[in-house]
Order: structure tokens, then C-alpha cells, then sequence
């Protein structure tokens, strides 16, 4: 359980740090970079055999395909910073939670590696977390608007932009489950279950080598300047960003990798705990349809997985 618990915590420690950014005027983009610097170092720190690194094949399709997801790591990444500091942080973690949804049905008709048949408890759990999620997103026109997010990375948009904030959630909710589906398809076709960190510490680096590509164009052709506090920034992040990975992963080998029990658990406890984070740190306010939205979304992870639940309970 102690596993459990440091997951979470890591995991809420992202979205309240990137909240953070805009009152620290950090840059999100250039600290998310170096964010995955400190990604690599970390999981070096924890991997118990560096000696495996020399038997990856680094031209092989599986570290190539690996790599390459680094480019959707910074993608899902911005998107995340971007919902949390312009909607809420509840509606980044109810986006980035619910989108286990987008693997359990490619789990179901795409790659058909479910290990429990599916019954109308389960679809309607499914729809229940779209509905949620559809919920969660909607916020009030006129919140936001003091100098908060005058910051370099994201300025203040006009109040007539707020209405439209719901495509943030979205394209967050798009974008970690389609990260989930391919971290699950790519970790499993490629890599052992004791290699799951190599297979980390490569993702990342293909982060830092896109985050590094795209950052230099802007510090070169671009007017953008690189300040140290975004620096800084970043390799904060990166630590809890790489550990909530990490104690996942060994609460998954704590209760016999029963990802079905584990991740709704996980994503129930993660939802809560950021939006009571985000109320006692940000004074960040629900409206109804919030609080609506976040009770469905913890019914949802029930129906998705009440027959794992019933079995530890």
C-alpha cells in the first residue's frame, strides 16, 4: 500500500507543480525539456543493472518505435500543463485519468489482449467516463481572469476564449490515452517485464532529443530566451514525473500486476487528491458540473473494473 500511496502523491505533485509555473513566470515548454533531462538521470539512479543498456539494439524497430514516442511524451505533456493552468487542476487530472478508457477499448477490438469478458456493467462505465470527462471540462466564462497567467509561456487569453477552454481537456484526454496505448502496445511487444525502466529511460530520451530539437529552433530563430528558473523548473518536475511511474509499477508487482485492480484504484485516489490539493494550495473552486463530472468519473473507474474490485474486497 505504501507503493500505492507514494504514486499518488508523486502523481498529484505533477499537476500542482505545472500550476505553478505561470506565477513563477516559467517557461512550461522549456521546463518540461529539461524536465525529461532529469527523467533519465533519476531512472538511472534506480536502475538496478546499467549493464542492460549495452544489450539494447538501438537500430532495432522496437528502440526506434520507443524513442519515437518521446515526441508524444512532450505532446501530452504541454497539453497537461496547459489544462491545469488554464482550466483547473481537477480538469487536468480528470482528463489525464479517464483517458485509461482509449487503452482499455484498444485492449478490446484492436489488439484483443483483454483477460475478462466485458459485460453491459463495463460499457456503461465506459460512456459514464466520456460523460465525466465532458463535465469536468466545463468551466465558467469569466474565471481567470486575474494576472496570474501573465507569464512568458502563456499569456492571458481574452475572457471571450474562456467558453471554448473545454478542447484543452480533450485534446489532454486524446493524448495520454493514446501515450497509454502505445507505452502498453510498445512495452509489451519489445520489452520484458524487468526491463521496464530501460524502456522508460529510452522514451525519455527520445523526449530530450525532440525537447531539445524544437527548443534550440526557438532560442535560435526565435525570440524566446532561456531563463535559469525554467531550468530549475523542469528538473523539478521531472523527479516526481519519472517516481510516479516508478511506485506504480511496484504497487503493480505489490498486488500481483493486477493492472485491472490496480490502475482504477490508482486513478480514483489521484482524481480526489488533486482536486483536494488544488482547493487547499490554489483556492481552486468547482462548479457543479465539476463536482458532477468528478463523482461520474469515480463511477466510472468502479463499473470499468467491479469485477477486479470485488475480488480484493
Amino acid at each position: 500500500m505504501l507503493y500505492f500511496l507514494l504514486a499518488v502523491l508523486f502523481t498529484v505533485a505533477l499537476y500542482l507543480i505545472m500550476r505553478a509555473y505561470p506565477r513563477f513566470q516559467i517557461n512550461s515548454f522549456h521546463a518540461i525539456v529539461f524536465n525529461y533531462y532529469a527523467c533519465v538521470f533519476t531512472g538511472l539512479l534506480l536502475t538496478p543493472d546499467l549493464a542492460a543498456f549495452g544489450k539494447v539494439q538501438w537500430s532495432s524497430p522496437g528502440t526506434l518505435l520507443t524513442l519515437a514516442l518521446g515526441t508524444l511524451f512532450v505532446t501530452a505533456f504541454m497539453l497537461i500543463g496547459l489544462t491545469a493552468q488554464k482550466v483547473s487542476v481537477t480538469s487536468a487530472s480528470l482528463a489525464g485519468n479517464m483517458s485509461l478508457v482509449i487503452p482499455v477499448i484498444f485492449g478490446l477490438f484492436v489488439f484483443k489482449n483483454n483477460n475478462k469478458d466485458f459485460t453491459a456493467i463495463n460499457y456503461a462505465g465506459l460512456i459514464t467516463a466520456v460523460i465525466a470527462l465532458a463535465l469536468g471540462a466545463i468551466q465558467n466564462a469569466e474565471k481567470k481572469t486575474d494576472s496570474e497567467f501573465n507569464a512568458a509561456s502563456f499569456s492571458s487569453p481574452p475572457s471571450s476564449f474562456y467558453p471554448s477552454l473545454w478542447i484543452l481537456p480533450v485534446l489532454t484526454f486524446l493524448a495520454s490515452g493514446t501515450n497509454n496505448t502505445l507505452i502498453n502496445f510498445l512495452s509489451a511487444k519489445y520489452y520484458t517485464p524487468g526491463n521496464t525502466t530501460v524502456f522508460m529511460i529510452i522514451a525519455c530520451s527520445g523526449a530530450i532529443i525532440i525537447g531539445t530539437v524544437l527548443l534550440l529552433f526557438k532560442l535560435t530563430f526565435g525570440k524566446e530566451k532561456l531563463a535559469l528558473r525554467s531550468v530549475i523548473g523542469g528538473l523539478i518536475l521531472g523527479v516526481p514525473n519519472f517516481l510516479s511511474l516508478y511506485f506504480l509499477l511496484l504497487a503493480l508487482s505489490s498486488f500481483g500486476n493486477s493492472a485491472a485492480f490496480v490502475f482504477p484504484i490508482y486513478n480514483i485516489l489521484s482524481m480526489l487528491a488533486s482536486s483536494f490539493a488544488a482547493w487547499l494550495m490554489y483556492n481552486e473552486r468547482l462548479n457543479k458540473l465539476n463536482k458532477l463530472g468528478l463523482v461520474l468519473a469515480v463511477i466510472a473507474i468502479i463499473l470499468i473494473s467491479y469485477q477486479e474490485l470485488g475480488l480484493h474486497f
